[in-house]
């Protein structure tokens, strides 16, 4: 294809009328930016979008006695309704966390039409939409359905309409397979970033700590984002419980019912390396101040006996809002500070995250959504793809990577992208964080 300077992208000949667009899961920055170039690239060559409401949600109520209503359960994008969404805060569509893919744990649960039915209900309501392809937002439980909704019409006859399905992921927690940073990401590090700085001013004005929770379920990159642009005094996530900080337990699976062991964190160690950076502060630096950022995902490798009734969703994970780690951790800090120094020093704990997911997004991510928006139109009108993620690489090089890379054939989950072990990223807080040896 030659390319002329200033000239639009050139048209390519397809068969697509109208395409779905949904966002599924938590918010994040930048939403509005991946749904507004996503349906307007769509718009440009005359193919109509509709906005599917609020995730899956809407689509599970399908039913003959309660069709699919404009305003109610979807809305066209159309030139009117995208005029200057582009950086606009929140997700014009909404978002939800109904799980049509639920019941769905291995290709075997395919051919079970009881565990199907909602994946059938939701096909059923996008074909009754005369949608040609389905643009799935959201995050690896997403993606996870996405995948499961390819295969489930992989499953149909022949002559039954099939719907090409691309996934845009979506995550502040960037914990992705497949992307290196995903779009909200860098937005959500620096409003958490904005609100440790606050705090380590209030810290060093009345010579307390904070032990701040900040998202991240798997993996530690926003609170290591967080605590490296706000300086913080020490940053943990589940990737540092290893060695001494770890240990194992038995304990009853609640999805399957059966006895497993399972890593758990060593609450003691964990607590007793919080407060000696804090006496190291203290000793050598004379600072009775400071920040320490911990990783909501350690809520899930607390022991079995403090999990007891909390609230799981549809996707198995647990509520961690419910366990409130960083006042846990502040309270046994404060206690273990005064059993080791005789002293007290006021430990406060709090969660960060919520303020940070419809925040106004940077600039950087704005590009990124846009480009990802732009992706899933050219991966189904361009490339003619189906079961594909968008992805970035380099200078916001698109790339698309098969969901065959991301999901396990076997289980159908997908694999969270930790923060290596001795990365230079890790190595980074750790150089920048107080020194202990």
């Amino acid at each position: 294809m030659t390319s002329i300077p200033l000239s639009s992208p050139a048209q390519v000949d397809h068969s697509f009328k109208r395409v779905a667009i949904l966002f599924s899961g938590g918010p994040a920055p930048a939403a509005n930016a991946v749904i507004s170039t996503c349906a307007a690239s769509f718009a440009k060559s005359g193919i109509q979008v509709v906005g599917v409401l609020h995730g899956y949600r809407h689509l599970m109520e399908f039913s003959a006695d309660h069709p699919m209503e404009e305003g109610r359960d979807y809305v066209n994008l159309d030139a009117k309704s995208l005029n200057r969404k582009r950086s606009e805060r929140g997700i014009i569509i909404g978002t939800a966390r109904a799980n049509p893919g639920k019941l769905i744990q291995s290709p075997g649960d395919l051919q079970d039409a009881e565990k199907t039915a909602p994946m059938k209900t939701t096909y059923d309501a996008l074909t009754s939409l005369g949608v040609d392809a389905l643009i799935s937002i959201g995050g690896d439980d997403t993606l996870k359905t996405a995948n499961k909704f390819k295969l489930y019409q992989d499953t149909l006859p022949d002559d039954a309409k099939k719907l090409p399905v691309v996934h845009i992921p979506k995550t502040i927690d960037n914990d992705y397979h497949g992307i290196d940073f995903t779009f909200g990401y860098f937005t959500a590090v620096e409003v958490l970033a904005g609100e440790l700085r606050n705090l380590l001013a209030d810290a060093e004005a009345s010579e307390s700590y904070f032990v701040a929770e900040c998202m991240g379920r798997s993996a530690g990159w926003l609170a290591y984002g967080a605590a490296i642009a706000s300086e913080a005094s020490l940053a943990i996530s589940v990737e540092d419980i290893q060695g001494t900080l770890a240990g194992q337990e038995e304990w009853t699976n609640p999805a399957t019912g059966n006895s497993e062991s399972r890593k758990v964190m060593n609450v003691d160690a964990v607590v007793k390396r919080i407060v000696k950076t804090m006496r190291v502060r203290e000793d050598r630096d004379g600072k009775r101040y400071g920040t320490i950022v911990i990783a909501e995902g350690l809520a899930e490798l607390m022991p079995a006996r403090e999990l007891e009734g909390i609230p799981r969703d549809d996707h198995g994970h647990i509520s961690v809002a419910h366990v409130d780690l960083g006042k846990q951790f502040a309270r046994m800090v404060a206690a273990e500070y005064k059993a080791q120094t005789g002293n007290a020093r006021k430990v406060t704990g709090l969660q960060l995250g919520y303020e940070s997911r419809c925040a106004q997004p940077t600039a950087f991510d704005v590009m990124l959504g846009s480009q990802l928006g732009v992706g899933a139109y050219r991966a189904i009108v361009e490339q003619g793809l189906n079961g594909v993620m968008i992805s970035i690489v380099g200078q916001l090089e698109l790339r698309y990577v098969p969901f065959e890379e991301l999901v396990n054939p076997v289980d159908l989950v997908t694999k969270v992208r930790f923060i290596e072990p001795g990365s230079d990223f890790q190595k980074l807080a750790r150089f920048l964080e107080t020194y202990v040896q």
